[in-house]
């Protein structure tokens, strides 16, 4: 089995292109009919509508659309959603972008329930609607989803938790604490169930205990991914739990930010490293990850994940229809499963970390350093 958790990137590029020309569901994306994509010819605009950046991931995807929708011959329309209204201010930017005539409109939503009335003047509007790396929720003007299979990450974020606790922390049972992401994120839930389809066996048996009791995913999410509330929270753990001398083994941390504001929060309290995981492979965490300060985190190529969706645009544009999967774990928006396009996660600890690089001159560059 632990194989399966260390694939390499060649792998992930490997199923990154499997995923684009392997067997296709034979559905009709939702709402765009026979001739999805008929329209979309070179030099039309792309709009790409991102959340705010809140984090390493999404400043580097605007770059990385930038450069695929190019090289793909389109023009890009590029927008980020302001941090302190973002939900108001996304659903402005993807009315504009109908109003200039997208073509196409690839949304990382900032908030997936909030956005139908946005989505169903863009599918009036004849544009194909791709909700990328979060699904967009409770509608059918949705056309596909591209994303990591976010299910899988959770798994990936639980074993390491689990293999870590093994490896560094000596008998059982292990006294841990979870935490989850925003709410408002569809991901969110998504990582978290993943996590629990591992963990929840566990903490069944005694190998795992939550002192806390905190296990009911609305117990244990961070608003808007922030990591002062992260850390807010984990202090607030700790003082009522760890402060008489009970050890703290173990954090389920959904990225690499909160991950960072958890171990600032141990550290502050005079608490040795729980074994702690993450997300995203942020360049302020893989020197910690390399020092054994944090134990793990997930690689999601975003160049991957970009290059990814406007593959799915130039094979429209061509009038075919992309391959996809349904995967209810992952992609089932609440009102359908949505046609998707699914990346492989890879987990990344010290002991693989120059390998899972090897494709990403800088992320290399700082794990061979701290080797």
């Amino acid at each position: 089995m632990r194989k399966k958790y260390l694939l390499g990137v060649a792998a992930l590029a490997a199923a990154t292109a499997l995923t684009l020309t392997g067997c296709s569901t034979g559905r009709t994306a939702a709402g765009s009919g026979d001739d999805a994509g008929a329209t979309i010819a070179k030099g039309s605009l792309i709009g790409v509508a991102m959340p705010a950046k809140t984090s390493q991931n999404w400043v580097l995807a605007g770059a990385a659309f930038e450069k695929s929708i190019t090289d793909a011959g389109f023009k890009a329309d590029i927008q980020y959603a302001d941090a302190s209204s973002p939900v108001p201010s996304q659903q402005a930017e993807i009315n504009s972008m109908v109003t200039k005539g997208a073509k196409v409109i690839i949304i990382g939503a900032a908030d997936g329930s909030q956005l139908t009335t946005q989505v169903s003047a863009a599918k009036k509007a004849g544009a194909v609607v791709i909700a990328w790396d979060r699904n967009i929720l409770n509608t059918k003007d949705v056309d596909y989803y591209v994303a990591f299979n976010n299910f899988h990450v959770g798994e990936l974020q639980g074993q390491a938790l689990l293999d870590g606790l093994g490896k560094l922390k000596g008998s059982k049972p292990y006294n841990v604490e979870l935490f989850a992401g925003s709410p408002d994120d569809a991901n969110a839930k998504v990582f978290f169930d993943g996590a629990m389809s591992v963990l929840q066996p566990k903490i069944a048996d005694g190998t795992i205990k939550v002192v806390s009791g905190q296990t009911d995913f609305q117990k244990v999410v961070t608003q808007g991914w922030l990591a002062q509330n992260a850390q807010k929270r984990m202090t607030d753990l700790i003082t009522a739990n760890y402060a008489k001398g009970t050890k703290l083994d173990g954090v389920l941390s959904p990225n690499d930010t909160l991950a960072r504001a958890i171990l600032q929060a141990t550290k502050s309290a005079g608490l040795p490293n729980p074994v702690v995981t993450g997300q995203d492979s942020e360049t302020d965490s893989i020197p910690l990850i390399m020092n054994g300060t944090q134990y793990s985190t997930i690689y999601k190529d975003t160049n991957l994940e970009a290059q990814a969706a406007i593959d799915v645009v130039s094979t429209l544009a061509k009038g075919d229809k992309p391959k996809t999967i349904d995967d209810d774990k992952n992609n089932d928006n609440g009102s359908f499963i949505v046609p998707a396009v699914e990346l492989a996660p890879v987990l990344v600890t010290k002991d693989n970390a120059v390998d899972a690089y090897k494709n990403n001159a800088d992320l290399e560059k700082l794990a061979t350093a701290g080797k």
